[in-house]
């Protein structure tokens, strides 16, 4: 589906079909592709003459967040990220935008496109609107929507730590894993996301009225995704800590389970000595024959095993 806005000179909207606008008589316009089909696609060569290759990146799935530079526009990669079943979704959202004009495309539906374009037909006035404004609109919104999902991973890395539902170490390591995998997930969206916020605002090839006029726009979205970078480097470092301690910990308790195996073998080895001997099936085995030999022997069993318990706690074994 296609839908257009024209903008006459004087300010006011013209919702037409797209093969019906002459976009030479409108001051700037506005076209949404959303799930276009193939034959809807030919208007990015046929009406917008737009390069093959930023026509090739709009088609093929999935490029990294970018811009390109172009004679009368400039062409951006945005992704837009969802959480699904604890995953994090993808999804892309390109943007030609120039002087006179700005085109989204985007193959599944876009609730942050759809919220622009509402907002934008309910004005009253649209003076102050133009291709760049709509642009810092809708980038706006997909970076603030970064933010609760990270928020979500903070809360889920607080619970981890307090395991207040006492769960399995295994349990806990399958889900920082998991929190992990997400993290990194994201990382590989902000980072390409705030490197095309830095060469926006720092490349010489956008030096236009328009973005220096909403300079400090922009500059406000690339400071979220600066937080936002470093709030995903830290949860990733606080991850890797609650991994080490759970290590610590498993390996702290298999230290404690092979010590007290290694107590009990100790205590039982001398014992096994003896009973190995008596247990022989030899006929000239002099303590055989005596009265009290029996309790002898258990005794002298015990005598070893409390003398061993009390060695081993003298030396701080049980601590």
């Amino acid at each position: 589906m296609i839908n257009f806005i024209g903008i006459t000179h004087d300010n006011h909207f013209e919702n037409v079909s797209i093969d019906n606008a002459v976009l030479s008589n409108y001051k700037w316009f506005w076209v949404d592709f959303s799930e276009p089909t193939d034959e809807e696609l030919k208007h990015l060569s046929n009406t917008f003459h737009f390069h093959p290759l930023a026509i090739e990146d709009c088609v093929q799935e999935f490029q990294r967040p970018k811009l390109d530079y172009y004679n009368n526009y400039t062409f951006y990669v945005t992704h837009i990220v969802r959480e699904e079943r604890n995953e994090i979704i993808k999804e892309e959202l390109d943007f030609f935008v120039g002087e006179s004009c700005i085109v989204t495309f985007h193959k599944v539906p876009s609730i942050e496109v759809t919220k622009v374009w509402t907002r934008f037909l309910s004005q009253e006035s649209i003076e102050n609107w133009d291709p760049y404004y709509i642009f810092y609109e809708i980038l706006d919104k997909i970076v603030d929507n970064y933010f609760p999902l990270v928020y979500r991973i903070e809360d889920e890395l607080e619970k981890m730590v307090e395991n207040n539902e006492s769960h399995s170490m295994n349990f806990l390591m399958n889900e920082l894993f998991e929190t992990r995998n997400m993290l990194l997930n994201l990382l590989h969206t902000i980072n390409p996301m705030r490197d095309l916020l830095y060469r926006m605002l720092n490349s010489h090839h956008l030096n236009l009225n328009r973005i220096s006029e909403r300079r400090e726009y922009f500059s406000d979205i690339y400071d979220h995704l600066l937080k936002l970078s470093e709030m995903v480097m830290t949860n990733r470092e606080v991850t890797a800590d609650i991994r080490d301690s759970y290590l610590s910990l498993s390996s702290q308790q298999t230290n404690n389970v092979m010590k007290l195996l290694t107590i009990i073998t100790s205590i039982f080895a001398p014992l096994t000595f003896i009973a190995g001997i008596y247990g022989m099936n030899f006929e000239n085995i002099p303590e055989l024959s005596w009265k009290y030999g029996y309790f002898l022997s258990l005794g002298l069993m015990a005598a070893i095993g409390v003398t061993m318990l009390l060695w081993f706690k003298k030396k701080g074994w049980f601590k």
